[in-house]
C-alpha cells in the first residue's frame, strides 16, 4: 500500500448507510459507500513510507501463498516468484500509518454492533479487535463475542504474521455478519487479542479488515464473507463491483453499478482462484511496449503498482525526467503527463497522470514520487496492481465466473 495526499480524504465521515439503486434491489445488488482515508502530510509524499507499503504488500501476497499451500497441499504456482521466503505466514499485513485505506461499515453479532473494515481483495479473512486486546486496540470499536447471542467459539486460534515480524493473534468464532442489509448467519471471523502497531487507531481508522479473496488463501481455511453470502442464498449474483476515486467510491455487492461505467466489460480469466490473479498482455509508455505479458494480482489493499526491478526500470527509462531513488522507488517531474497504458485482454487501460503522481517529495519541489515501485524479491513472473491501476477503471470481481472484468468509468 501507499498514499498520495492529493487523494487522501481526511474530512469525510464514516459512511454507514446503504444506498440501493432505484432499479437494483438487494437481490440484484446494493451499494456500500466506501471512504478513503489516511494521515495528512501537508501535501508532501514520503517516499520511504510508500516504499515500505509496497514491501508490505509483497509480504502479504507471500503470506497468501503460504496459506494456499497449507490449505490445498500444493504450492501456489507463483510462490517461487518471490525470492525471499522468511517473511512470515498467515493473513494480511496492514500498511503503515501513512497509507491509504478503503473502508466501510459492517455489523456483527446479536444485537448487531457496527464496525468499520478495510476492504481488501488481496486477502480472505475478517478480523476485529476484541476486549482481550491490549492498548494497541485502544480507540477501536471492540467485538465482544460474549455479548453476542449468536457467537460460537470454534476453539481455534489464529496468528497472522507480517513482513516486519509483528503479528496479530486471536481466537476464531462464527457469528452473524451483515454488510448493509445482506446478512450471513454463520461467518467465520477472528477476535484479535493482539494488534500490531500498524493497526493502532492513530494511523488506521478502520476497526478491522475484511478479505475479499478466495477461501484457498484464508488463514482460517474458511469462506470469506462474500462467498458465505453466496452459499447461504443471500445473493443471486456472484459478482461485486468497485469504483475507487477521490469522491463517489463504492463497493457494489451482488453485481455491478451500471451508472458508474460505460460500454461493456473486458474480462480476464483468473489463473487460479486464490488471489485475484490474471495476466496482462503488455505495458506501453508513449505508445511503445516496454513490458510484455505478465501475471498480475489485482489488489485493493495495495495502492501502488509493484513489479520486478527490470520491468519497473523499463517504464521509467521511457519517461523524460524520471529519476531512480536507488531503493526501488522513482521520482517524476510534478508536471508529468506521459501516456502509460496496460493492455488487458485487448483493452487499453490508461493510467492517469493524477493517479500515477503521488505528490511532491518536499514542499515546493518540482519532483514527485511515482506510483510504481520495484521490489527486489520479485522475479519477472508477476506484478501487483493496486490503486494506481484500479482508480482508472470500473472493476467487476466475478467470483462465480472465475474472472475479473474492466470497464471504462462513466
Amino acid at each position: 500500500m501507499h498514499f498520495s495526499l492529493a487523494f487522501i480524504l481526511v474530512s469525510l465521515p464514516f459512511l454507514t448507510a446503504a444506498v440501493p439503486l432505484a432499479d437494483s434491489p438487494a437481490s440484484r445488488g446494493i451499494v456500500v459507500p466506501i471512504t478513503k482515508r489516511g494521515s495528512p502530510l501537508n501535501g508532501v509524499a514520503d517516499p520511504s513510507a510508500l516504499l515500505s507499503s509496497a514491501r508490505r504488500s509483497v509480504a502479504k501476497i507471500q503470506s497468501g501463498f503460504t496459506a494456499y499451500e497449507r490449505n490445498t497441499g500444493v504450492a501456489h504456482p507463483l510462490s517461487r516468484s518471490i525470492k525471499l521466503s522468511g517473511r512470515g505466514s498467515g493473513g494480511d499485513p496492514l500498511t503503515d500509518f501513512k497509507a491509504k485505506l478503503w473502508y466501510g461499515t459492517i455489523s456483527v453479532g446479536t444485537p448487531a454492533v457496527s464496525f468499520t473494515v478495510d476492504f481488501d481483495t488481496g486477502s480472505s479473512d475478517l478480523f476485529l479487535p476484541s476486549p482481550k486486546c491490549g492498548s494497541s486496540c485502544s480507540g477501536h470499536n471492540l467485538y465482544d463475542p460474549s455479548k453476542s447471542s449468536t457467537a460460537k467459539d470454534l476453539s481455534e486460534t489464529f496468528s497472522l504474521a507480517y513482513g516486519d515480524g509483528s503479528t496479530v493473534t486471536g481466537e476464531q468464532f462464527t457469528d452473524v455478519v451483515s454488510i448493509v442489509n445482506l446478512t450471513a448467519k454463520s461467518q467465520t471471523l477472528g477476535a484479535a487479542t493482539q494488534y500490531s502497531s500498524g493497526f493502532m487507531s492513530s494511523g488506521f481508522p478502520a476497526d478491522g479488515l475484511m478479505g475479499l479473496g478466495f477461501e484457498s488463501i484464508s488463514e482460517y481455511d474458511a469462506p470469506p464473507l462474500f462467498q458465505t453470502l453466496i452459499s447461504e442464498g443471500v445473493l443471486t449474483s456472484q459478482v461485486f463491483g468497485t469504483k475507487f476515486a477521490a469522491s463517489g467510491s463504492e463497493l457494489f455487492i451482488g453485481g455491478t453499478n451500471s451508472a458508474l461505467y460505460t460500454g461493456s466489460f473486458t474480462y480476464l480469466p483468473l489463473t487460479i482462484e486464490a488471489h485475484w490473479q490474471a495476466t496482462f498482455t503488455s505495458i506501453s509508455v508513449n505508445g511503445k511496449s516496454v513490458v510484455g505479458s505478465t501475471a498480475a494480482i489485482f489488489d485493493t489493499g495495495t495502492t501502488s503498482i509493484v513489479g520486478d526491478a527490470a520491468g519497473i526500470a523499463a517504464i521509467f527509462n521511457s519517461i523524460s525526467g524520471a529519476q531512480a531513488v536507488g531503493d526501488g522507488s522513482y521520482t517524476i517531474p510534478c508536471s508529468f503527463n506521459t501516456p502509460i497504458s496496460f493492455n488487458v485482454g485487448g483493452k487499453a487501460v490508461s493510467i492517469s497522470p493524477a493517479s500515477f503522481n503521488l505528490g511532491p517529495i518536499s514542499q515546493g519541489s518540482s519532483s514527485c514520487t511515482a506510483g510504481a515501485f520495484a521490489d527486489p524479491t520479485l522475479t519477472a513472473n508477476f506484478w501487483i496492481l493496486g490503486d494506481v491501476f484500479l482508480q482508472n477503471v470500473y472493476t467487476a470481481w466475478d467470483v462465480g465466473g472465475g474472472r475479473i472484468g474492466f470497464a471504462t468509468l462513466a
